[in-house]
């Protein structure tokens, strides 16, 4: 059975990607409330440590992981080249992840693989100098590495571009049918290789070009992860439905027009955006688009980041806020995961989390076979909707 570490577990959801046949020898999150529902969803069996990773020293990681996964926070590289990237307090807390790393191959149990998942901002911050910062760091701790773009729009109703650096260990062999002679679409994106090209020529002519299969295509639906009856979000009024109507431009009211045509129920997310006026004065703008796919979830900061959906059925329209089940749906989890009662606890948790089906194909296709071991199915992850 292949093993882990998690870092930044949040609520579990790479564990619920890899699935019941990897064994969590050990997981840890800063935030007490996320820890709490890690705790609710897969026990209390002593592999959760809750604290700061900074504090922690290899001596209390338990055996050799086969693989060793980092979310590390995304704030200091969301804006591309705006934020503080790798130097910031909360995306700089991947040096200290590598210092784990580090310690474990002194003590000769470095993990076979190692992972890290965050924006693609990460590609571009700091004019690329960020990417070339964790590329390096990978080179440094003795592993080749290349990295994934995945949308998890791919496997569910959600657009969430995330990048993923996964290496090798360089005392593992490496299959040469899990490596592309090339980029391939679509999970070497554009900005990957023009991220990749921006590399010094020590680290470009090692990157690895990950051979991972495009999935089936998805068969579900924005509508489908909709609930009739929510729980934590009312329905608006039909006063508060009007004015975020009134707030459409003649474009966005078309398209609200063009759903009532439609002939089904038709599920919209609604996005408020700062736009300009014919006379130029900024007004804040309710934009919505009907494509079958829910923008990505963020951490609700202050209610501004928190997603309203618009449902069009005949001449009859209905708006309200996601509910937190629903973000937990669109981010791969079934209904028997526990989510906090609490709905911006439960949002943040979702929000903050990792696309569950993105992490059992990456388990599937790269992972594993590297590993030597046979793919997994995926109707045999845990959680996983």
């Amino acid at each position: 059975m292949p093993s882990f570490y998690e870092f930044f577990a949040g609520g579990g959801m790479v564990r619920a990607g890899l699935g019941s046949a990897w064994s969590c020898l050990f997981a840890n999150d800063f935030d007490p409330k996320k820890a709490m529902a890690y705790q609710a969803n897969w026990g209390c069996n002593g592999e959760l440590r809750i604290g700061d990773i900074a504090a922690l020293s290899a001596s209390e990681l338990p055996a050799r992981a086969d693989l060793m996964w980092g979310s590390f926070p995304c704030q200091d590289l969301s804006l591309a080249g705006a934020g503080a990237g790798l130097r910031g307090a909360r995306s700089g807390t991947f040096y200290p992840f590598w210092a784990l790393v580090s310690q474990l191959e002194f003590d000769h149990r470095a993990p076979r693989i190692v992972a890290v998942e965050n924006v693609v901002g990460a590609l571009t911050s700091h004019k690329g100098q960020d990417f070339e910062a964790i590329m390096r760091t990978f080179e440094d701790h003795g592993y080749r590495a290349g990295a994934l773009v995945v949308n998890a729009d791919i496997f569910v109703p959600q657009s969430r571009p995330r990048l993923f650096v996964v290496g090798i260990h360089y005392s593992v062999d490496l299959r040469d049918d899990l490596i592309a002679e090339a980029p391939v679409p679509p999970f070497h994106s554009t900005g990957l290789i023009r991220a990749v090209e921006r590399l010094p020529a020590d680290l470009s002519d090692r990157f690895l070009w990950w051979n991972m299969p495009t999935p089936p295509l998805r068969n579900t639906a924005f509508a489908d992860m909709i609930e009739e009856n929510p729980t934590g979000v009312t329905w608006h009024s039909a006063d508060e439905t009007n004015r975020l109507l009134e707030m459409m431009s003649s474009v966005n009211r078309a398209k609200v027009d063009a759903a009532r045509r439609a002939g089904r129920r038709m599920v919209g997310g609604v996005y408020r955006r700062t736009r300009k006026d014919e006379a130029g004065e900024k007004i804040v703008r309710a934009e919505v688009r009907f494509d079958e796919v829910a923008g990505c979830l963020r951490t609700p900061s202050g209610g501004s980041s928190r997603q309203t959906i618009i449902i069009v059925d005949g001449q009859r329209v209905r708006s309200r806020l996601l509910s937190a089940r629903e973000t937990a749906r669109l981010m791969g989890l079934d209904d028997g995961y526990a989510l906090p009662r609490n709905y911006n606890e439960a949002y943040h948790l979702t929000g903050d989390g990792v696309a569950v089906p993105v992490v059992r194909h990456i388990s599937a296709h790269v992972f594993e076979p590297l590993l030597g071991f046979e793919a997994i199915p995926d109707e045999t992850a845990d959680r996983v909707a």
